[in-house]
């Protein structure tokens, strides 16, 4: 019997639903981790999200397997290298916003300990579960998205507006949108429950 998964999935594409299956709104609480999904969303700014996926590995390498502190040292000669390298969006802008953002994201760090202290302080620490039953429950962005993408964009981030802050904040699971027949809504709402909390409203 075939599981349910969520009504937005393209189920043909295996590589996307390993995708869904193992790391879409799972809870992320590593800064490394945290950033290779701020630098993947940043880059997927007006394209399809499975286009960056076929893409991460080209990421990892063009990026210092996503090492904050490396990216966050490259220079011109690198944005230059970078804009004729095939395996990444080579978008002049997105590359330099992403070493900025490793810049921005050290100072993150600095000042609250970690960024994923920072990020989750946005949810109060606690993943927030929507009711989704149809592809037509899904936004664009909500009041969290708003405030993240404003008080990021004071601290200097680019590219990280509020619809791309969040589909960040579902894929690194601050905010879990797997539809109510998923089956993996369920198996999120139980290896964490002692940190959830339930948005009837959405």
């Amino acid at each position: 019997m075939s599981k349910c998964r969520c009504p937005w999935l393209d189920e043909s594409k295996p590589d996307y639903v390993k995708y869904h299956d193992e790391e879409w709104g799972v809870p992320v609480y590593d800064d490394q981790k945290m950033f290779e999904c701020l630098v993947l969303e940043s880059a997927q700014a007006g394209l399809s999200w499975y286009t960056i996926l076929k893409k991460r590995e080209g990421y990892r390498a063009a990026f210092a397997d996503f090492n904050i502190k490396k990216v966050a040292t490259f220079t011109d000669k690198d944005v230059e290298e970078l804009i004729q390298n095939p395996a990444i969006v080579r978008n002049r802008k997105k590359i330099e916003a992403t070493i900025n953002n490793a810049k921005r994201f050290i100072e993150v760090q600095q000042e609250f300990g970690s960024f994923c202290r920072y990020i989750w302080g946005f949810v109060n620490s606690k993943i927030i579960v929507n009711e989704m039953t149809q592809l037509e429950d899904y936004v664009a962005t909500s009041p969290i998205s708003d405030a993240l993408a404003k008080d990021m964009k004071k601290r200097g981030f680019k590219f990280l507006g509020s619809t791309t802050l969040y589909s960040h904040l579902q894929a690194t699971g601050l905010i879990n949108d797997h539809s109510t027949n998923c089956y993996r809504r369920d198996e999120i709402i139980c290896q964490y429950s002692d940190n959830i909390n339930i948005n009837k409203q959405n």
